[in-house]
């Protein structure tokens, strides 16, 4: 050690890897937001005030309990990057395409870009009440 170098200390910290913030990309809206890991979608979205409703569903709908299907989206881009379906959504969502989700019942693990209230998202089929009892008793 130099004199130049006596009593000095190093205040450097060692380098810990910052872990990484999935992100919500709302097509529609243009908005996006950073979530946890494992971050329900549904919740992110509003906290985000971004409504997954679409017009009735507003007002009828069961809070994120996974029971009414009507906080549908569409994955545009991502899917890899989301829980997999549940039973609930494989009931709920039975005649629609494979990337759409509720919202409710989804995490976010990574980033992911979706469509809130999609065309033909909700209202019949097997993501209605109705529907969701057919499809179980199959009639």
């Amino acid at each position: 050690m130099s004199e130049s170098d006596a009593g000095q200390v190093s205040l450097s910290a060692p380098k810990i890897p910052c872990p990484t913030v999935p992100t919500i990309r709302f097509e529609q809206e243009g908005q996006q937001v950073g979530c946890i890991e494992g971050a329900n979608l549904r919740k992110a979205a509003l906290d985000a005030g971004i409504n997954p409703y679409k017009g009735l569903n507003n007002l009828n709908n069961c809070g994120g309990v996974g029971q009414c299907g009507t906080c549908v989206v569409e994955v545009v881009e991502g899917m890899q990057n989301l829980s997999p379906r549940s039973d609930v959504e494989q009931v709920y969502l039975a005649d629609r395409p494979a990337n759409y989700r509720l919202s409710c019942r989804t995490s976010v693990n990574g980033d992911v870009t979706v469509r809130t209230r999609p065309q033909g998202g909700v209202g019949k089929g097997s993501n209605s009440l109705v529907g969701a009892l057919k499809s179980l008793i199959g009639k």
